[in-house]
């Protein structure tokens, strides 16, 4: 489109002429033919007479003549009005209608009321009393309508309060069963978690009791193989021991044997009385001389082999000392490892029997979880039971209530007929009374 085209814009989808400022054909048709003689008025004075013409308000007749209200009108539909002005204007007709509508009830009420007022003052006529009865009848049957639409109503509040009871109820036990199931499994994995950590711990000091069994047994294998050898090496110096002893026990048996020679030539030279040589004398000073020193040598050995023993012993004493240590730490050992055994033994059968009570747990709580189920089950069986019965009494009733109101209106609309046809009959015999008595009266005159 064009630069104006677009500059347009819409103000009203649809367009209205108030055609009373322009007046219609026939308007102007009948304004003609009702326009009547021009009024004249006469002014006589001394000098002349003079007949002046009355102007008429529409000299043309087609002058249109609108009162303020009809020009406020115009104005008014002729602006468009915004959303809020029209919700305004809503807002206003309602408020009129509902004010119409009130005054209404109050015309009806006082004419009501005159009515009642007027029929209290005067008596009834046949009709007036067959009507009343008939209202009297409609209304009766209407409240009792209305009393039985009132006990339905409550009777179906009640059953929606029940019901809506039971569905509470129902999805407070769903509720309930699975806040129940997530705390039995939630149970169920702690009691799974301690026995997983049970198990790791029972694993760990069982691999630790290995590794220390392992430990003992190599320390066992090495104090064996050092005791052995300490024995080996102390059987050694027994034996080294024994055969120094035997050489000293030899020495000294023969140092006994030449002292004793020595002393026998002592003894015999000193029987005979004679001497040798000097130099006999000289090899005599020197023997004794070497028996001295062999005394000397042989005190030192023997003090040596004292001191030797002495530490034999000694050692034999440490060796002892120090194997009745290892059988010591041998039975302790043996007992310790027997007292873990029986710990591990006793773990074992608290491992099972923790396990057993959790199985029987959780079998009592399968149990019991299968149990809660079946009467939830049960109940609500029982509930929708109920309540697809009252529901169905709910269905005959209402089909009893609309057969009912259906005879009760048929039955007023057979009351209705009979009235209006009563009403028929009268007017008809009115009709023919009054037919004859003009007849009657015609013949008459």
């Amino acid at each position: 489109g064009s630069v104006h085209s677009r500059r347009y814009r819409t103000r009203a989808l649809t367009s209205h002429v108030d055609e009373t400022l322009f007046g219609t054909t026939k308007q102007v048709s009948h304004i003609s033919c009702d326009v009547k003689e021009t009024e004249r008025f006469r002014i006589i004075t001394k000098d002349l007479i003079r007949d002046l013409k009355i102007p008429s308000e529409d000299p043309s007749g087609l002058s249109i003549i609108l009162r303020p209200s009809e020009i406020q009108r115009i104005a008014t539909a002729s602006r468009v009005p915004t959303r809020e002005e029209r919700e305004a204007m809503l807002e206003a007709q309602q408020k009129e209608r509902e004010m119409a509508m009130d005054a209404a009830e109050e015309r009806k009420a006082h004419i009501r009321q005159a009515d009642l007022s007027r029929q209290k003052n005067q008596g009834l006529s046949e009709l007036e009393a067959e009507a009343k009865e008939r209202a009297q009848y409609l209304l009766e049957r209407a409240n009792a309508m209305r009393m039985e639409q009132e006990d339905e109503l409550i009777l179906g509040a009640q059953c929606h309060a029940v019901r809506d009871a039971q569905i509470l109820e129902r999805q407070q036990i769903l509720t309930e069963l699975q806040e129940e199931e997530r705390r039995l499994d939630a149970m169920m994995e702690v009691d799974r978690r301690k026995a997983l950590e049970a198990q790791e711990q029972i694993d760990e000091l069982r691999k630790h009791q290995r590794i220390q069994m392992l430990q003992d047994e190599i320390k066992e294998q090495e104090g064996q193989q050092m005791l052995e050898n300490l024995e080996r090496i102390q059987m050694e110096v027994l034996e080294k021991e024994e055969r120094q002893r035997l050489q000293q026990e030899i020495l000294r048996i023969n140092e006994e044997s030449f002292l004793a020679k020595e002393r026998k030539n002592r003894r015999d030279l000193l029987t005979s009385g004679q001497w040798n040589t000097p130099r006999e004398a000289e090899y005599e000073a020197e023997q004794r001389r070497i028996m001295r020193e062999k005394e000397k040598e042989v005190a030192r050995l023997r003090a040596m082999q004292e001191r030797e023993r002495d530490h034999k012993a000694e050692q034999w004493l440490t060796l002892n000392a120090r194997r009745n240590q290892e059988a010591a730490e041998r039975d302790w050992r043996k007992k310790e490892k027997e007292q873990l055994k029986k710990k591990a033994e006793v773990e074992e059968r608290l491992k099972a029997a923790r396990l057993q009570q959790v199985t029987h747990k959780e079998h009592l709580l399968s149990i019991e979880a299968g149990r809660e189920r079946a009467e939830f089950e049960r109940v609500l069986r029982a509930q929708q039971a109920s309540i697809s019965k009252e529901k169905e009494k709910e269905e005959k009733h209402r089909i009893k209530l609309l057969r009912h109101a259906e005879v009760v209106r048929q039955q007023v609309r057979e009351r209705e007929m009979q009235a209006i046809a009563l009403r028929k009959e009268i007017y008809k015999e009115g009709d023919r009374l009054y037919c004859f008595d003009t007849q009657r009266r015609s013949l008459n005159t």
